[in-house]
């Protein structure tokens, strides 16, 4: 059984609007004119391969989180 990818949803207002900082970024920082499919393609790449690692250690940060705030309840005992 192939194993299910879970993709990052973006709404299209989201969506628009990274298009547009990409396409900002790009033409400040590096003097290039992107259009919106580069810009889309480019998207798409960083929400495949490199958003899963950020959200990732997001989930391990909060897990990190929770379990010191569990410990700090297992001090209030009597």
């Amino acid at each position: 059984m192939a194993k299910k990818i879970n993709t990052i949803k973006i709404s299209k207002e989201k969506r628009d609007y990274m298009i547009s900082e990409l396409k900002n970024y790009f033409l400040v920082e590096r003097n290039e004119d992107l259009g919106d499919l580069a810009s889309a393609l480019i998207l798409d790449f960083i929400t495949e391969k490199i958003a899963p690692e950020f959200y990732n250690q997001g989930v391990y940060d909060a897990y990190n989180y929770m379990n010191e705030r569990m410990e700090d309840m297992l001090s209030i005992q009597k």
